[in-house]
C-alpha cells in the first residue's frame, strides 16, 4: 500500500487575514491538507500540489493572476476560489488552464474533498454559491460586523475604484454595489468616501504588495 501523502496547498490572496482565515481552516485538515508558505518565487517544479487563487478584492482584473499561476513550473494545478460564477468567467478559467473553480460558501470539508480532487487530475467546477456566509474564514472588517462581499467592496473602495469598476470587477450591478456599500458605512460609522478609505487602512485593508508577483 502506498504512503498517503497530503495535498501540499498555496494560497494567494494580498491580504494576510485571508490567507490566515484559510490556513487556520485547514489546520482542521492537516491529515489531507499542507499549506505551503509562499515567501519566495523559488520552488521546485511541482513543489506545490494545487495552488488556491482567492479571489478577494485583486486589484487588477482579468486573467493575468491566472495565466501566471497556470505557466509557474512550481504549480502542479491551480483552482480558483471565488464568489463570481458567470458562466463566462467559468469557462474562461478553464480555457486558461485552472484545474478547479471553487465557490467560496463550500464548507470546509468538501472544500477539501474538491482540492484532493483537483490534485489527483480531475477538472472540478462546485456548484454557483448560495447566498450564505462563508463559515470558518477571514477577512478585513469582520470583525467590526462586515460581511465578506461588503469588505470586498471596501477594499476595492480603498483601491481607488469608482461604483462602476467595482461592479464589473465583482459581476455585480451597481445598485448592488451601493447596497453594500450603504450597509457597509453604517457598520463602519463613516458617510463619505474619503472617510471609508481611512478607517479601511487603520483596519487592516491597505495592501502590503502584490503575492502573485512571487509567482512570475
Amino acid at each position: 500500500m502506498s504512503e498517503h501523502h497530503p495535498v501540499r496547498v498555496a494560497i494567494v490572496d494580498d491580504y494576510d487575514v485571508v490567507i490566515a482565515g484559510l490556513a487556520h481552516m485547514f489546520d482542521h485538515y492537516r491529515d489531507r491538507i499542507e499549506v505551503v508558505e509562499m515567501t519566495t518565487g523559488e520552488l521546485g517544479e511541482g513543489d506545490v500540489d494545487v495552488v488556491l487563487l482567492d479571489t478577494f478584492a485583486q486589484p487588477e482584473a482579468g486573467d493575468g493572476d491566472l495565466q501566471v499561476l497556470v505557466e509557474n513550473p512550481a504549480a502542479r494545478h491551480v483552482a480558483v476560489y471565488t464568489w463570481v460564477f458567470d458562466e463566462v468567467v467559468v469557462k474562461e478559467a478553464l480555457h486558461v488552464g485552472a484545474s478547479g473553480y471553487l465557490a467560496k460558501t463550500l464548507p470546509a470539508g468538501e472544500l477539501v474533498e474538491a482540492i484532493e480532487r483537483v490534485a489527483a487530475g480531475e477538472i472540478v467546477v462546485s456548484d454557483p454559491p448560495p447566498a450564505r456566509t462563508p463559515v470558518g474564514q477571514d477577512w478585513p472588517g469582520r470583525e467590526e460586523g462586515l460581511s465578506e462581499r461588503e469588505a470586498e467592496v471596501v477594499a476595492l473602495i480603498a483601491q481607488g475604484l469608482s461604483n462602476a469598476q467595482i461592479a464589473e470587477r465583482t459581476y455585480l450591478s451597481v445598485n448592488s454595489i451601493k447596497t453594500y456599500i450603504r450597509t457597509a458605512y453604517a457598520k463602519m460609522g463613516v458617510t463619505s468616501r474619503t472617510q471609508a478609505v481611512l478607517w479601511a487602512i487603520d483596519h487592516g485593508f491597505e495592501l502590503q504588495g502584490r503575492r502573485i508577483d512571487l509567482w512570475r
